[in-house]
């Protein structure tokens, strides 16, 4: 016996606008059938599964204990300015010099995620040894 994964839920304040922002993020409409003030708005993803907003009365108290981790089509640098301007905010930049790294970004009602480099920038600038062991695009 084995379970599936069929949604990844979010608590939030205002499912319908979380689930606009990371529609944007993610280049995917809300579903069609929800509209604002719906305690229950998804975002669809392959394979029948959604990200799954839910409105909760209690507002984000405490760090993430499950995150997302983004990778983009394109350069991290410029996802990230992309994000920010969605209204994401940062909140941890572990971008280093060399260009490995990645950006600790959290949406609008404060949920954490990570954007990775893309796979053409891991090829491009391999992970040295030392990083390789904390980063998570790394591995």
């Amino acid at each position: 016996m084995k379970s599936t994964l069929k949604n990844i839920a979010v608590d939030c304040a205002d499912p319908y606008a979380l689930a606009r922002f990371w529609g944007e993020v993610l280049g995917i409409p809300v579903h069609p059938d929800d509209e604002p003030g719906e305690d229950e708005v998804g975002v669809p993803l392959d394979g029948g599964r959604e990200l799954l907003f839910l409105k909760v009365p209690e507002p984000k108290a405490v760090k993430n204990r499950l995150h997302l981790c983004l990778e983009p089509d394109g350069r991290r640098d410029r996802e990230v300015e992309r994000l920010l301007a969605l209204g994401a905010t940062m909140c941890d930049d572990r971008r280093a010099d060399d260009g490995t790294g990645w950006a600790v970004l959290a949406d609008p009602e404060g949920n954490e995620f990570c954007v990775l480099r893309s796979a053409a920038e891991r090829q491009a600038t391999p992970a040295t040894p030392a990083t390789s062991a904390t980063a998570p695009d790394e591995a």
